[in-house]
């Protein structure tokens, strides 16, 4: 197992056929505002890479794009929804098709308000993780070891919670429910970067 870490693109050839695992680190919560710094991506078998983008950066990583457009393979992410608004502003591409784990356990772990990333690793996994760099300043010159470590370990285990949370979705008799969660997704994360993060447009209030 290693973490590799690239300059403005995925190189060729890297992934594997099949799901990827993509995360994101930005400069802040709000997409426009806190540019895209590091895109996180793994194909489970072992190897995270990690695509760093400079300042000023133009974004172009046709390598990394092209995996992340690619309507055969399927995105994994925990909660999708900031990571898409992410990829589709600054890489001008739509990550589809999707899995996410965190509106999956919302669906199936019905027994608890905890739906984090280090919650759902323990429980499902028996696994620990850091996230003690989680507000860390990822548009430096350089990244340390311990960001390398926590950026890689937020992709690192999402093929083994996607396949327990596949099968706990279809004992539920929710995987149709999931999947147009998903679905709606790219255009959840489109109505977010259009200007309506905090509003339900389906609720009857105004």
């Amino acid at each position: 197992m290693a973490v590799y870490l690239h300059e403005e693109d995925l190189p060729e050839g890297v992934l594997a056929p099949g799901p990827v695992a993509v995360d994101t680190e930005t400069m802040g919560l709000i997409t426009p505002r806190d540019r895209l710094c590091l895109v996180q991506i793994s194909d489970g078998r072992g190897d995270e890479h990690l695509v760093r983008f400079a300042p000023g950066s133009a974004f172009a990583a046709p390598n990394l794009k092209a995996a992340l457009a690619d309507p055969a393979r399927i995105k994994l992410f925990h909660f999708a929804r900031f990571d898409l608004a992410a990829i589709e502003h600054y890489l001008g591409v739509t990550a589809a098709p999707v899995f996410c784990t965190k509106i999956a356990s919302k669906l199936v772990r019905t027994y608890t308000d905890r739906h984090g990333l280090k919650d759902l690793v323990r429980e499902l996994l028996g696994k620990e993780l850091s996230k003690q760099q989680q507000s860390s300043d990822w548009g430096g010159a350089d990244l340390s070891e311990a960001q390398r470590e926590y950026a890689a370990s937020d992709v690192r285990h999402l093929h083994a919670m996607h396949a327990i949370l596949v099968a706990r979705l279809e004992r539920e008799g929710r995987t149709a429910l999931a999947q147009a969660c998903f679905d709606f997704l790219p255009a959840r994360a489109r109505l977010d970067l259009a200007g309506w993060p905090d509003k339900d447009i389906f609720s009857h209030e105004s």
